[in-house]
């Protein structure tokens, strides 16, 4: 018999229609009858944490949701965490850290269309984040469509399609089909379980566009950021004459706030050492995320923050590959 742990957080799959629109108000248990997820050789057991649109999900509840789980930890040989799409990615690249090494699969997902709808994916995606959660190894994931992905490496790609998620620069762990979890990629698993909510969650994301003023990433020097994360063109190019954001971005180092380059590309990776245009960033020390999704460099960033205090172990911290977040 498999014991699964379901931890309800509220998002579209437990809407139900009200006077000022969709909002969450199904419970765990609710969820749990409407999917029919309970079969045989399972039993599951609920936990409602919040009831929120993922909208409103923000670093305290990524703790809240952390602290939860590892309580379970011992209890349960797999842990579901149903949660809203929009800000899924960033919550499973966070819990990917702070549960780093974790030995039951955390398995996250929701749906485009509550699960009361008679058309909604909520319930199928349900009964296969509990197939998932059975048969997967430790770590964090998101299943959703019937694909498997590992949690940092997850990216929402679609606002109402039913494969929402995309895995980006890292292949699919699994998939779900014929009730059975087929397994496509064995994620790298991390000695041993060193949880940590330890995290700074002032860090700037600020994607480049043609004509940007680099007044504005000076502006972050007094909106008290402590990292940066900047989107640049392709392998993460941005303007070097007429408005120079090199010399921004060395005024933020220089102010020992750690500046991240990342591109606006979904696929591959970013370096700022092919071009002349860039190759100043890279002379001047900034970091590079490499092939990591923005939603695993900000959350990254975030909790690398909370336990490092100079840009060089921060940098140190941010180039290894800690729960498969980044191609070494």
């Amino acid at each position: 018999m498999k014991r699964i742990c379901l931890i309800g957080t509220g998002g579209t799959i437990a809407c139900v229609p009200t006077e000022n629109g969709l909002k969450p108000e199904l419970s765990a248990h609710e969820l749990v009858k409407l999917s029919g997820c309970e079969q045989d050789g399972v039993e599951i057991s609920c936990t409602d944490l919040f009831s929120m649109d993922s909208s409103n999900i923000q670093p305290e509840e990524w703790c809240l949701i952390a602290e939860s789980i590892k309580n379970k930890v011992g209890s349960c040989d797999g842990i579901v965490l149903t949660h809203g799409t929009d800000t899924m990615a960033y919550t499973a690249s966070m819990l990917s850290f702070m549960l780093m090494g974790i030995p039951v699969p955390v398995v996250l997902t929701g749906a485009q269309y509550p699960a009361v709808y008679p058309n909604s994916d909520g319930r199928r995606n349900l009964v296969d984040a509990v197939i998932a959660a059975s048969s997967l190894p430790g770590g964090v994931y998101i299943s959703f469509g019937g694909s498997v992905i590992l949690g940092c490496r997850a990216v929402k790609t679609r606002t109402t399609s039913l494969n929402a998620f995309e895995s980006i620069n890292y292949p699919y762990v699994a998939i779900i089909a014929d009730g059975k979890c087929i397994k496509l990629h064995e994620p790298k698993q991390p000695l041993g379980f060193a949880f940590s909510t330890a995290h700074d969650s002032r860090v700037a994301l600020v994607k480049i566009t043609p004509g940007l003023s680099p007044k504005f990433l000076d502006s972050l020097k007094d909106c008290d950021m402590k990292g940066v994360v900047v989107e640049g063109f392709g392998l993460g190019g941005m303007h070097n004459f007429r408005r120079d954001h090199t010399e921004s971005i060395r005024g933020l180092m220089n102010a020992g706030i750690p500046v991240v380059l990342t591109s606006q590309c979904l696929y591959e990776q970013s370096t700022p050492d092919v071009y002349e245009v860039s190759r100043s960033l890279s002379e001047l020390g900034v970091l590079v995320a490499h092939d990591m999704t923005t939603e695993a460099a900000v959350t990254k960033l975030m909790w690398v923050l909370g336990r490092a205090h100079d840009i060089e172990s921060v940098r140190r911290i941010m180039d290894t590959d800690l729960v498969g977040e980044l191609t070494e």
